[in-house]
């Protein structure tokens, strides 16, 4: 006999699964069959109690806060059954009113997730979660892709204990806690867990190491949701235990589909106008920019203020997207002051403008660019104008003197000096070649040429240190014959005498009708 870790009562080990199936009902073992049939237990795995609470003197397993049904979402939507006490009923109806739209029209089945092909019907991780075997997973992708959502149909449809914890909220010890239930579950009723970490690369190294011995011991099925790139934020030792998978941002097509679906569900209810229709969905959906919470929560706006009187499509568009979309401190922030940098190397001023303009209103550090702006005028712009060094550093001072707005000015004539101003990597070429010289084998340390050697001490001087320099600055024009790389190096060149490279584009000689 066993004590269930759910209700408390006894129940036959071999009879375990089929009790917690059942709703902690069956196979309940009794002094009294009388007493068995009156049992009373807690809410199930599986569905919403329908019975009354029962009696302290009821043995019991504590629950936490960060454990939910193994559906992984049951809440406030759920049905109702029809001897729930009406209480219960109306405060569960207000918790599912005051979800928001984006919450509300979360998907319930791996089959309602748009666009995300390895949870659809021929995708690897779905053929993992239909043959029951679920290995430790980290989902990557950004805000808005599905990734809670991902993670809660898995459990769903495993059927396995759902925990969630997110690391602003939880730390070591509860970590530990979770392990220890985990470990009670699986012991007794071979019941997997499926720990749900969201926002995982913002754990501490030592708070990622406390998951290396559950995860690789099975005792717990770790999924991991981050919106940065794995590589870098989660540690190697658990990330070799997990295999990762890319989501992919969300088309404009499949926020479509989404918020259509969210239309027909929710759209009575709001009494919305008109104007929330097929024109406004795809402006919405384009402005998302692959985010699908943003989406419906711009829909939820939408159609609580289309009636407004005197509102029009063009007004309404205007008051939902007065922001950009623009993560400061994930892929968006490196892909666009690549972007700025690539069209100033380029010599498109327009395009680098574009890319200024568009990190600036979304919140950039103006001192940031300003960076990159130098780095630009030495590493692109080089030899061709020394003057745009001084320029970028001027416009740097300017934008930490005056602040914004007005130093979006400054920026934007450095930006458009620097796209314009003739190109030469030489100094930056050279500066690599000379570089990968010292990956040689013996070059790195090669020995000072004894005339170029300071000679501080006398001890110094008498072994010869500095004794053959020719002083430049005493000969006629400064020339003088004299070696200054190590001898192994004599006569080796790092500095090439062109600006830029040789290769041609063959698409730009098809444009011009060379070829």
């Amino acid at each position: 006999m066993v004590d269930c870790p759910v209700c408390g009562q006894s129940v036959k080990e071999i009879h375990i699964n089929d009790h917690l199936d059942s709703g902690c009902k069956q196979h309940v073992q009794d002094d009294t069959q009388s007493t068995s049939a009156q049992a009373t237990p807690r809410a199930s795995f599986f569905a919403p109690s329908t019975k009354k609470r029962p009696s302290p003197a009821t043995p019991q397993t504590s629950t936490t806060s960060h454990t939910v049904a193994s559906t992984g979402y049951d809440d406030a939507s759920s049905s109702f059954s029809n001897d729930e006490p009406l209480a219960k009923k109306l405060k569960s109806s207000a918790l599912a009113k005051a979800a928001p739209l984006a919450e509300r029209m979360r998907p319930r089945t791996l089959d309602e997730i748009y666009g995300q092909e390895v949870i659809g019907p021929d995708g690897v991780l779905r053929s993992l979660v239909d043959s029951k075997r679920v290995p430790s997973i980290i989902l990557w992708g950004e805000s808005g892709t599905g990734k809670t959502t991902i993670a809660r149909c898995i459990a769903h449809a495993v059927g396995s204990r759902f925990v969630e914890i997110n690391s602003t909220s939880s730390g070591v010890a509860e970590c530990k806690r979770i392990f220890a239930e985990a470990r009670t579950e699986l012991s007794l009723t071979g019941r997997k867990t499926i720990l749900f970490c969201d926002e995982i690369h913002r754990f501490s190294k030592s708070q990622q190491d406390v998951f290396l011995g559950p995860v690789e011991a099975g005792q717990v099925t770790l999924i991991g949701a981050t919106t940065e790139n794995p590589s870098f934020k989660v540690v190697n030792a658990l990330l070799s235990r997990c295999r990762t998978f890319t989501l992919s941002k969300l088309t404009q097509e499949d926020i479509v589909l989404i918020l259509q679906r969210a239309l027909e569900k929710e759209g009575a209810a709001y009494d919305s106008s008109d104007l929330v229709n097929t024109e406004l969905l795809s402006y919405l959906a384009s402005f998302a920019d692959g985010d699908a919470r943003t989406a419906l929560n711009l829909l939820e706006l939408a159609m609580q203020t289309s009636n407004k009187p005197g509102m029009t499509l063009e007004k309404l568009k205007t008051s939902l997207t007065k922001t950009m979309v623009y993560d400061r401190a994930g892929d968006q922030h490196y892909d666009t002051i690549s972007a700025l940098h690539k069209s100033v190397r380029g010599s498109d001023p327009d395009a680098a403008l574009y890319y200024l303009a568009r990190m600036l209103q979304s919140g950039e550090d103006p001192l940031y660019i300003a960076r990159r702006l130098i780095v630009i005028a030495s590493e692109d712009v080089g030899l061709a104008d020394n003057s745009l060094l001084s320029l970028a550093i001027a416009a740097y001072t300017a934008a930490e003197k005056i602040g914004m707005p007005e130093a979006r000015i400054n920026l934007a004539h450095a930006t458009v000096a620097l796209a314009l101003a003739p190109k030469s990597t030489r100094v930056y070429r050279g500066l690599s070649n000379a570089e990968k010289a010292l990956s040689e084998p013996a070059i790195a340390g090669l020995p000072i040429p004894i005339h170029l050697r300071n000679a501080p001490t006398k001890l110094m001087k008498e072994l010869g240190y500095g004794k053959e320099y020719k002083y430049n600055p005493n000969f006629v024009n400064g020339k003088v014959k004299q070696e200054y790389l190590p001898e192994k190096l004599s006569g080796r060149t790092f500095l090439e005498d062109r600006d830029l490279g040789t290769e041609i584009d063959d698409e730009l000689e098809q444009e011009n009708g060379t070829i």
